[in-house]
C-alpha cells in the first residue's frame, strides 16, 4: 500500500507490533515518527529499515504523561507540518491471576493501554481536524477485550474500553473526515508473549485454527489497510488478526 507523503506516528515502535508497523509503513513510503518509551530500542527500529521508499525518526514518549504527548506532537508538527496517521500500539501486560494483581498494576494497565491511546488521540486531533484534510487513527486493541482471557482480566478490561472509545471516537470526528478504527491481534509472536511460560505459548498455538501465532507483520498488515485510501468509507469498525482463535461478530 501507497502512503507516499503522509506522516505516521506510531507508538510503541521500540518492539513488536508498533515496530513492525512503523517498518511497514515506511516501506510504503511514509514519513514514519516512531515513538517509545523505550528511546534506544526506538532508535533500533530507526536503524532496521532496509531499501524503504520512507523514513524513520525516532523519538522518545512516555503515554502515561500529557505533558510527554504533548510535545511528541509539538515536535512532529515542528518537523513535518502535518500528521495524517496515528497509531496507538503502546501497550503492557503481566498475565496472573486476578487475586494476585496489585494496585500497581492496574493502575498502570490503565495508564498505559487506555488512557495512553485517549492521550495521544487527544493530543494529535486538534493539527487534524485544524488541516481540514482528514486523517486515519488506527488503535491497537485486543481479542482480550472482546471476549476475556485468563490470567489478563484487567489488561482484557483497559483493551475493552479502547474499543469503545474507538467507536465513540470514530462518531465525534467522522464529520472532519477522520477514521477511527481498531485492530485486535490475537497471540503474536512478540517479546511480551515470549515472556510468557512455554507450556501456555503451546497451548496458544494449538488452540488457534492455523495451529500457529501471527507475526507482527500480519497484524501490521491489518493497520495498514485501515490507515490506507481503501478503508475510506470505513470507521468505527474492530478487526481481530487472530487466526481464527476469535471469531467475534
Amino acid at each position: 500500500m501507497e502512503f507516499s507523503n503522509q506522516t505516521a506516528v506510531v507508538t510503541g515502535a521500540g518492539s513488536g507490533i508498533g515496530r513492525a508497523i512503523a517498518l511497514a509503513f515506511a516501506g510504503g513510503g511514509a514519513t514514519v515518527f516512531a515513538a517509545d518509551l523505550d528511546a534506544a530500542a526506538a532508535r533500533r527500529t530507526a536503524a532496521e529499515r532496509v531499501a524503504v521508499a520512507g523514513s524513520i525518526t525516532a523519538r522518545s514518549v512516555d503515554v502515561t504523561s500529557g505533558e510527554s504527548v504533548r510535545a511528541l506532537r509539538d515536535d512532529v508538527l515542528a518537523q513535518a507540518g502535518q500528521v495524517s496517521i496515528v497509531v496507538n500500539a503502546a501497550g503492557i501486560d503481566v498475565t496472573e491471576p486476578f487475586t494476585d494483581n496489585t494496585e500497581k498494576l492496574w493502575a498502570d494497565l490503565v495508564a498505559v493501554n487506555y488512557l495512553g491511546p485517549v492521550r495521544v488521540c487527544r493530543a494529535f486531533l486538534d493539527p487534524m481536524i485544524e488541516a481540514g484534510v482528514g486523517g486515519k487513527i488506527v488503535n491497537l486493541g485486543s481479542d482480550a477485550g472482546r471476549v476475556g482471557s485468563t490470567g489478563e482480566t484487567v489488561y482484557a478490561g483497559t483493551k475493552g474500553g479502547v474499543i469503545a472509545f474507538t467507536k465513540s471516537l470514530a462518531r465525534e470526528v467522522a464529520r472532519h473526515q477522520i477514521n477511527v478504527n481498531c485492530v485486535c491481534p490475537g497471540p503474536t509472536d512478540t517479546p511480551m508473549f515470549a515472556a510468557q511460560p512455554e507450556r501456555i505459548r503451546q497451548a496458544l498455538a494449538r488452540a488457534i485454527p492455523f495451529r500457529r501465532v501471527a507475526q507482527p507483520a500480519e497484524i501490521a498488515d491489518a493497520v495498514l489497510f485501515f490507515a490506507s485510501g481503501r478503508a475510506g468509507y470505513i470507521t468505527g469498525q474492530v478487526l481481530s488478526v487472530s487466526g481464527g482463535l476469535t471469531m467475534a461478530g
